[in-house]
């Protein structure tokens, strides 16, 4: 008996090995490039002249079409087969990379970000419904959803640490060139490991208003908290953007419950712990995603940290959070999701706790290393359990809309966290100055207010968490 368990085993061989090798580096390089031009960001600002409004698109422009065209990705993975549209995912992604690497002119980068993103928005929840689908329910899927888990945790750390290395080595084009490489690389390993599910039956009729309906009102909801701090969060701008991507989304969910082939099912809903799942990665992502941010900002304007400098600081991150990824993949099968979940953001929040404060002198060793080896910890437990517990129970129909829902959470939990908190590091930093606070000064402690707003973030995580269904090896919500 044992030993036909272990042979159903798709993980235990080397093609379940290699497949799922292929899609965490799918995922990895997805999430990293929402992070690698962070460290590049001045080079990016003084070789093609960009205002200091127009430099944050840069980042924000990639969050903004990969989170708004992430659920019309998803569900056309369910109905059109998942490596078409991987394959086509990755195609816009390297030639938009291309065209990015190249470009000469502050619009043209960004536009090429814009395209970037809905690439990715492509590749990502075709490569996590792929997990899904491939690996059965069980111990299978929570090891292969653990590696998942983790390379993506560690994808944060690594983009910043790479970021760093190409931008000192070969200058901030090598920050996108590298793309269309990997992208090459990954091509032939999808068509000979993938199987071509082009055939799959798309349904009576496809749900063209909720596609219209749901993208504009992601894309409004993140254009409009991006923009916010900028226009100001009682602006008539601000309003009216968030309020007609409310409306939108309002007009989304009506026409689900009405349409006969809906885009977005909302029976999915019904499965146990999943709405929860979502939400706290969501606000985990935020406080995650600021504090990689605020910290490399740091680092570099208060500090003094060159790009290679900033990016090499974060390899004890990496490790930290491999740690944690692994612990968690193994704790699943005996205490289950939830304890996870929760008790790893609390230990994330410690350790961000322990970075809000900052000195404008700081040390590495005594001031950043203690709170960074907390948080990565953490961060590795919940990454991989979060996603444990957002795929139990999903059937295989609608993999690819539970991947693309915990990716939007993720991509808006990270535009949101990084809009409110930079409007909370850029009141503190502006007041310290006009009561005559020395720069340096009034940028650590602007930082320091961010990070401790980031721990609040991810410690609200943990109390979500408690929401979440408790998944273990062999049982799934009903």
């Amino acid at each position: 008996m044992t030993r036909a368990v272990e042979n159903s085993s798709v993980l235990s061989t080397m093609r379940g090995k290699l497949i799922l090798a292929l899609l965490c580096s799918i995922g990895f390089l997805d999430f990293m490039d929402a992070v690698i031009v962070n460290v590049a960001l001045p080079s990016i600002q003084h070789h093609l002249d960009f205002s200091e409004q127009g430099l944050q698109w840069v980042a924000t422009g990639y969050l903004l079409t990969y989170g708004g065209f992430m659920l019309l990705g998803g569900r056309a993975a369910d109905l059109t087969g998942r490596r078409r549209v991987l394959l086509i995912g990755v195609v816009v992604f390297a030639l938009a990379s291309l065209v990015g690497g190249f470009a000469t002119t502050a619009p043209l980068l960004v536009g090429a970000r814009l395209v970037q993103g809905a690439g990715a928005a492509l590749m990502m929840p075709a490569a996590l419904s792929l997990v899904t689908t491939t690996f059965e329910e069980g111990p299978d899927r929570h090891r292969a959803l653990g590696v998942w888990g983790g390379m993506i945790g560690l994808a944060s750390a690594a983009g910043v640490l790479l970021g760093g290395v190409l931008t000192d080595a070969f200058g901030w084009r090598s920050v996108l060139l590298i793309n269309p490489i990997i992208c090459v690389l990954l091509l032939v390993p999808i068509f000979r490991l993938l199987p071509d599910d082009r055939h799959r039956a798309p349904g009576a009729s496809f749900d063209a208003p909720g596609a219209v309906l749901g993208t504009g009102g992601m894309l409004l909801l993140v254009y409009g908290v991006v923009e916010a701090p900028h226009a100001g969060w009682g602006s008539v701008s601000t309003i009216f953007r968030l309020a007609g991507a409310a409306l939108l989304l309002i007009g989304f969910v009506v026409n689900e419950y009405r349409h006969p082939n809906p885009l977005m099912p909302l029976s999915i809903f019904r499965i146990r712990g999943l709405a929860a799942a979502d939400a706290t990665q969501l606000i985990a992502i935020a406080g995650f995603m600021s504090m990689f941010f605020f910290l490399s900002l740091y680092m570099q304007n208060v500090l003094g940290y060159s790009p290679l400098k900033t990016g090499v600081v974060y390899l004890p991150v990496t490790f930290g959070i491999g740690i944690g990824a692994g612990t968690a993949t193994k704790l699943i099968p005996l205490v289950g999701t939830r304890p996870l979940i929760v008790g790893g953001s609390v230990v994330a929040s410690i350790g961000v706790f322990l970075l809000s404060g900052l000195p404008v002198d700081g040390e590495y060793v005594s001031d950043l290393l203690p709170g960074m080896m907390v948080m990565s910890v953490g961060l590795g437990f919940v990454m991989v359990s979060v996603t444990n517990a957002a795929n139990a129970g999903v059937p295989a129909d609608k993999a690819g809309l539970a991947a693309s829902l915990l990716n939007s959470s993720q991509q808006l939990g990270g535009a949101l966290g990084l809009a409110v908190l930079t409007t909370v590091a850029t009141s503190r930093t502006t007041h310290l100055l006009s009561v005559g606070t020395p720069p340096p000064d009034a940028l650590a402690s602007g930082f320091d207010r961010a990070l401790l707003a980031s721990g609040i973030a991810i410690l609200v995580a943990a109390v979500i968490g408690l929401g979440t269904y408790n998944t273990r090896s062999n049982d799934a919500p009903m």
